[in-house]
């Protein structure tokens, strides 16, 4: 609102009639809505207005008003142009010189259009003029709306720090449609809120509907000062901060007093020079700290420089541990913490040795795969003892977000290096030995794959110059010795495994699980449970049938919960005042430990036509697989059952396809499949199977239940099956023979072409078994199969055995002790 806007004629101008035709040239106007007794210039470019303007001033210079419905129509029509508008007089006309004309127009009062005489070549309409009731005496009421609505204008105006002249013009308003035409034009309406109060007629309607929209502007101001008001105090406070702490410096320089802010920068130039920074990262590291100067230290970008300033400084750019180069006092460190793992060691060892000679050499990567519990996370600590280094250990399972390895860029809110950096920064030196557990768990998602940001990490050739997001500068990380973890290799991408030296850590064999509770386990349960061995004692027995009866696992940490169960129960009987020694037998575990949770697999009693023995590889070991075969008559119809998976099922149809082409040389009717429905099953249904190992287990019991010969009880097979009968190499020879032998099976038929992996059995099992490498099915059967004869003599045999047997349990005296079953001795296994 200002003064000049305001321009009504008065009271006397109300009074003073001007004689108005019934018939005026229209002018569309845009984006504006004129009132009665309003003042102001227009500005005229169109063709059809400039000749209604000119024809106005050729007559007695009125013109009727008329805003537009919509104001970005170039031509309108009449249904585009509102009815109600202001017959105005032109007071004056300026010709442009960009062919517009500028008028000066006043409202003189309301009209409404009735007829459009004509549209070309401008708008003539004839008007019916609105004439509105006026009031003798005012009311109660309509003063009191008329008091409001001035009294609303004063603070507005009071808000917006407006002239107060400008309440003398509406004082000297007694009209009431006067006054409320009078501020709807000075109010910031939109055009159609401006048109709506135009066309109420009735004056103290059209009062009411301004006082409305003076409340709603006095709200909009009230809340606009109190925002201008609180700026201005955050700025007033700003400032006398800054001048106060100004002057506080000039106070302390004064009084001799030193400056904080001085020394935290002098302190971290001295930082910045013990660290011996690369010069890259020097340059950069001084020109932050030159920022770090010039900025006012309240600032957030102070805070950030300078917390980029701290990572900057702790990290260990060049210092590092010496290595112990001693490798006889290595070979003992890392014997004293684990037992076996002898490929481990070696690789140690020779890297140690090469850097004995050579001083200076890149980190190997390392990635030690195996099942859980068999010592990978401890081997890299025990590495790191060897080795004399820190020892870093990061856990990547579950972590999806590329950022966690790389950082966060500094301009992210709460920033951070990512989990590499950190673990050096917390390691202290630049060559620590850093795990990196659980590989193969990393997950990826929209947020990037973290596996790909370990490409640079965990490769020789790149990763002298890491660059995080965070430090966005290089880093050198091809001293660090990485050890990677995992359980299966499968999920680790192809790129990333081919970085990484990959060394196969096998489960335990149970004499080697026997020696590592023996050193390991015992004592640290003994002690962590407050007890010594004056108060309990194993034997080997106890231990191999906890070993093999209470756990199932190719690692130790069930092993060694149940060696602290029995530690507990123990511990509480010393507690409670028997402190005499316990001997822990293989009679009196079940005190301890209950009924056994595993029993072995249970050898076959007989030769049995149709009954093969195959092996298996587990996560937690060996295990021994039975394939029976079955005939029936039918139409050739094959069956598979014992929840097999697709690779297995595959095996058991190219089996059928090898007896179908070589029934004849097997002996066998060539036209069998077209009278026999055929089914194969593979016991413990409810454990899921796969695999191509037991290819030629169940070709051999196909063949039996075809031929009716009988496959032998001690032998057990494994190996891939061809069409053509070869014999294919597989893999877990190790955790397969060891589960043929605590069977009690005395031979084992392996593929030829695994030979060369039978270095990883060990020496004293190697000498147990008897060994039978097979070529192709040929070789399997002369070995697995039994004649006819030789079966019912061995039936016969088993019978006898078993009659005799039964008529001396029947004999026993009181108190003599069975018999143990032969079985039971074969199901331990091999003992020290």
């Amino acid at each position: 609102m200002s003064e000049a806007d305001w321009k009504p004629e008065g009271q006397e101008s109300k009074t003073t009639q001007v004689e108005i035709p019934n018939i005026l040239p229209l002018l569309p106007i845009r984006d504006i809505v004129i009132y009665p007794y309003m003042m102001l210039p227009l500005f005229v470019g169109r063709d059809v207005s400039i000749r209604a303007v000119e024809e106005s001033l050729s007559r007695d210079r009125l013109i009727f008003l008329v805003s537009q419905k919509n104001s970005a129509e170039e031509n309108p029509n009449p249904a585009d142009i509102h009815r109600v508008g202001t017959i105005a007089s032109i007071m004056r006309m300026l010709k442009l010189a960009d062919g517009r004309v500028k008028i000066l127009v006043q409202g003189l009062s309301k009209g409404e259009v009735d007829t459009y005489l004509r549209e070309r070549p401008f708008f003539e309409v004839k008007i019916r003029k609105v004439i509105e009731p006026t009031l003798s005496e005012v009311p109660i009421e309509v003063e009191a709306l008329m008091r409001t609505a001035k009294e609303k204008i004063e603070q507005i105006l009071n808000l917006k720090n407006l002239p107060p002249e400008i309440v003398m013009v509406t004082d000297n308003i007694g009209d009431p449609g006067v006054l409320a035409d009078l501020v709807a034009s000075n109010l910031r309406l939109k055009n159609e809120e401006s048109q709506a109060i135009l066309e109420i007629f009735d004056p103290i309607e059209r009062l009411k509907k301004v006082n409305e929209l003076l409340a709603r502007e006095l709200e909009l101001s009230t809340m606009q000062a109190r925002i201008q008001n609180q700026a201005k105090e955050e700025m007033s406070k700003t400032q006398r901060d800054y001048f106060l702490r100004e002057q506080m410096k000039q106070i302390q320089q004064e009084l001799g007093e030193g400056d904080d802010r001085a020394e935290e920068i002098s302190e971290l130039r001295k930082q910045i020079d013990k660290a011996k920074m690369p010069p890259e990262v020097k340059r950069e590291a001084d020109k932050q700290l030159r920022r770090l100067e010039q900025m006012h230290p309240e600032s957030s970008e102070a805070s950030l420089v300078r917390t980029y300033m701290d990572w900057l400084v702790e990290l260990p750019w060049s210092k590092r541990t010496k290595d112990n180069l001693d490798l006889e006092k290595a070979k003992q460190v890392l014997d004293e913490d684990h037992y076996d793992l002898e490929k481990v060691k070696e690789r140690i060892l020779e890297y140690l040795a090469v850097n004995k000679l050579r001083r200076k050499i890149k980190g190997p990567i390392l990635c030690f795969v195996g099942p859980p519990g068999v010592g990978k996370t401890s081997l890299g600590r025990s590495i790191a003892r060897a080795l004399e280094r820190s020892f870093v250990r990061v856990s990547l399972g579950g972590v999806r977000d590329e950022a966690e390895m790389r950082g966060h860029r500094r301009t992210y809110v709460g920033a951070l290096p990512g989990r590499i950096i950190q673990g050096v920064k917390q390691a202290g030196s630049n060559n620590p030995v850093f795990m990196l557990d659980e590989i193969d768990k990393v997950g990826a998602d929209f947020r990037g794959d973290p596996s790909a940001a370990l490409l640079e990490v965990l490769d020789p050739e790149q990763n002298h110059a890491f660059s995080d997001h965070y430090l966005n500068l290089p880093f050198d990380l091809s001293n660090v010795l990485f050890i990677c973890t995992a359980n299966l290799l499968d999920p680790v991408p192809p790129a990333l495994a081919d970085r990484m030296e990959v060394i196969q850590l096998s489960g335990y064999t149970n004499e080697e699980k026997l020696e590592i509770a023996r050193k390991f386990l015992i004592p640290r349960q003994l002690e962590d449970n407050g007890i010594s061995t004056k108060h309990l004692e194993f034997s080997n027995d106890a231990l191999l049938r906890i070993i093999a009866e209470y756990t199932k696992e190719a690692g130790l940490r069930n092993l060694e919960r149940e060696l602290a169960s029995i530690c507990r129960k123990v511990a509480r009987k010393v507690a409670e005042g028997k402190s005499e020694l316990t001997k822990l037998t293989r009679a009196n575990i079940h005190s301890f430990l209950g009924a056994p949770k595993f029993l072995p697999e249970a050898e076959q009693e007989h030769h049995e036509i149709g009954v093969g023995t195959g092996l298996a590889w587990t996560s937690t070991g060996g295990e021994v697989l039975y394939v029976e075969a079955s005939l029936s008559k039918g139409r050739g119809n094959l069956t598979l059952t014992g929840q097999l998976g697709d690779v297995m099922k595959e095996s058991a149809q190219a089996a059928v396809s090898y007896a179908r082409a070589h029934a004849k040389k097997l002996g066998i009717e060539e036209d069998f499949y077209q009278k026999l429905d055929i089914h194969i099953h593979v016991p413990a249904g409810a454990i899921p199977k796969d695999g191509p190992s037991a290819g030629i287990t169940m070709a051999t019991a196909l063949i039996s239940a075809l031929t009716k010969r009988p496959v032998s009880r001690d032998v057990a097979m494994t190996g891939e099956i061809t069409l053509r009968g070869r014999v294919l190499p597989i893999g877990g020879l190790k955790e397969k023979s060891l589960a043929a032998f605590r069977a009690g099976i005395k031979t084992v038929i392996l593929p030829d072409r695994n030979e060369k992996d039978m270095d990883e059995i060990p020496k004293a099992l190697r000498r147990k078994l008897h060994w039978v490498l097979a070529n192709n099915m040929s070789d399997v059967l002369k070995t697995a199969l039994l004649n006819g004869k030789r079966n019912a003599k061995e039936t016969q045999r088993a019978a006898a055995a078993k009659t005799k047997l039964g008529s001396a349990k029947g004999k026993l005296r009181r108190g003599a002790r069975p018999l143990p079953k032969s079985h039971g001795d074969r199901s331990i296994p091999l003992r020290p």
